[in-house]
C-alpha cells in the first residue's frame, strides 16, 4: 500500500524504508528540493538544488519539497528533518497548513487563519505562540500536501 494518510491533517505520509522509488519507480516522480523552511521562528529562505523521489498522487503543476528545521509543527505530525511535499499556490483555506513568507523575507511553515484584523499564523506546539501579522506583510508559498519522513522519531 503507497498511502499513509495522518489522520488528523489528511497528508500523506511516506517512509524510505517503506516505499523505496528504487523497487517501484513508476510509481515515484522526481521534484526539487528546494532547501529549508523553520516550523519555529521564521527566518531567511536557505537554498538548495537537490530532486527527490515522492509518490506521482503528490505531483501536480508546480510542486517541491522543503527539509523542515524546528518543533513548531509536532503537533500536526510534521517533524525536524521531515521533508514537505508542496504546491505552489498563493491562496489557502482557513486552518490549512502552508509556508508563508513573511515581509518578502522571512519564511516559515504554520497553520493559516485570516481574520478582520489580519493574519494568525499557528503553530500545531501548545508551548508555542501564534504569529499575528497584518495582511499585506504575508505572502502564502504553498500548501503542505504531503511529509517524507527518513528518520525514526525517539
Amino acid at each position: 500500500m503507497l498511502r499513509a494518510i495522518d489522520s488528523q491533517n489528511h497528508n500523506l505520509l511516506w517512509q524510505d524504508a517503506v516505499y523505496d522509488g528504487d523497487i517501484a519507480p513508476n510509481l515515484f516522480s522526481e521534484i526539487p528540493l528546494l532547501g529549508w523552511v523553520t516550523a519555529g521562528m521564521p527566518m531567511e529562505i536557505c537554498e538548495n538544488h537537490e530532486q527527490i523521489q515522492v509518490p506521482k498522487q503528490l505531483v501536480k503543476k508546480n510542486t517541491y519539497a522543503l527539509k523542515v528545521r524546528g518543533n513548531s509543527m509536532v503537533e500536526a505530525n510534521i517533524h525536524d528533518g521531515d521533508i514537505i511535499v508542496i504546491e505552489q499556490s498563493q491562496t489557502v483555506e482557513n486552518g490549512e497548513t502552508c509556508v508563508v513568507m513573511i515581509n518578502n523575507q522571512y519564511v516559515t511553515l504554520k497553520r493559516l487563519y485570516i481574520d478582520r484584523t489580519g493574519v494568525r499564523l499557528d503553530p500545531a506546539n501548545s508551548s508555542m505562540s501564534p504569529i499575528t501579522l497584518k495582511n499585506e506583510d504575508v505572502q502564502v508559498l504553498g500548501i503542505v500536501m504531503g511529509l517524507k519522513r527518513s528518520h525514526s522519531l525517539q
